[in-house]
């Protein structure tokens, strides 16, 4: 790894995400201590973040949709929905990132799910919207101006947005390897399905934080 043209992303670390909230994620503390001395640790040229950041009545939440319950799969815009429990509000406690990280060393932070009419797992593109395209968050274009090559990413959740990161990455030209210890997915029998994806679009799966 050269570390200066190398990133960190870190996915997520919201407390809406970690065990007792609303899309709490089992095991999802365990990754919060290793992530912050990876973070900064300096072994990285750049560290980045995202942040889920949901308008109230977002269309990905069961909420919205009258007689639906979180983890209803719907059709939106001619593609599978999963519908959530109202997570990561803007400006709501749960929605902030993780007080006691060290956030110093992110230098930008991509906030996602913006749009209410549209949901967004990768910190790379939203997902498909009306006009059946996925709109760019401007992520990769900052990476690129910085000399990035190669992108490392943790966090939550491994079967959602880490993995829809890691494939947009990969799709983009980065190098990308994901590690896989420092991720929890929303539903552990995706595990292998998950590694399936990231292996076919020549993701790296690293155990640990060892590089």
């Amino acid at each position: 790894m050269d570390g200066r043209r190398s990133a960190l992303l870190v996915v997520d670390i919201q407390p809406d995400f970690l065990p007792g909230g609303p899309l709490g994620i089992e095991r999802g503390d365990e990754v919060v201590a290793p992530i912050a001395r990876l973070m900064a640790s300096g072994r990285f040229g750049l560290c980045v973040a995202t942040q889920d950041w949901h308008p109230p009545g977002h269309v990905s939440f069961a909420s919205f949709h009258p007689g639906r319950r979180p983890f209803d799969v719907i059709e939106l815009y001619g593609r599978e929905q999963v519908l959530w429990p109202d997570h990561c509000v803007q400006g709501t406690p749960g929605a902030q990132l993780l007080a006691g990280m060290p956030w110093e060393k992110a230098s930008a932070v991509i906030r996602k799910g913006t749009d209410p009419a549209v949901d967004s797992y990768s910190g790379f593109r939203n997902n498909w919207g009306p006009g059946g395209t996925r709109p760019p968050t401007g992520l990769g274009g900052y990476l690129r101006e910085r000399g990035v090559t190669e992108i490392f990413l943790c966090g939550l959740a491994r079967d959602y947005c880490v993995l829809w990161s890691a494939e947009d990455a990969a799709e983009v030209g980065f190098g990308v390897s994901v590690l896989w210890d420092l991720t929890r997915p929303v539903d552990p029998a995706s595990d292998e399905k998950v590694r399936t994806a990231l292996l076919e679009r020549g993701v790296a799966l690293l155990a640990g934080p060892g590089l």
